[in-house]
């Protein structure tokens, strides 16, 4: 996997789901979708910093930005978890699993539950 992603802002989090729910957006269709009245420079600000922080890539068509999700949510959300992984566990993946039974985030079934699913996707690569 590739490095992790820089975390993301309220904002940034905001408008990279709208970008994930809708696809390639304008910055004027971005702004009409959320649910917060902001100015035209601010989401195009935002934009950019996402752009920057590689989660977002645009396209020029007519002289229109369009935005585009770098990554799908799951692969972002991945990278994110990788990131707190190394930070704070050292890189391992099981002291996070642990971590993440003994403090109740995750049931020991749940867990069994997604070791399931695990190996019956690995099993039809």
């Amino acid at each position: 996997m590739s490095k992790p992603l820089p975390p993301l802002g309220d904002l940034e989090h905001e408008l990279l789901t709208l970008l994930w729910k809708h696809g390639a957006m304008t910055a004027v269709a971005v702004r009409n979708a959320l649910h917060r009245d902001l100015k035209d420079a601010t989401i195009r600000t935002v934009l950019r910093r996402l752009e920057e922080k590689s989660y977002v890539s645009h396209r020029v068509e007519r002289g229109t930005f369009i935005y585009t999700a770098k990554e799908t949510q799951e692969r972002a959300a991945a990278k994110a978890v990788k990131g707190i992984v190394d930070k704070f566990c050292g890189g391992s993946l099981e002291r996070m699993l642990l971590g993440l039974v003994e403090a109740s985030v995750i049931e020991p079934k749940q867990l069994d539950a997604l070791v399931s699913k695990v190996t019956r996707s690995l099993k039809t690569r």
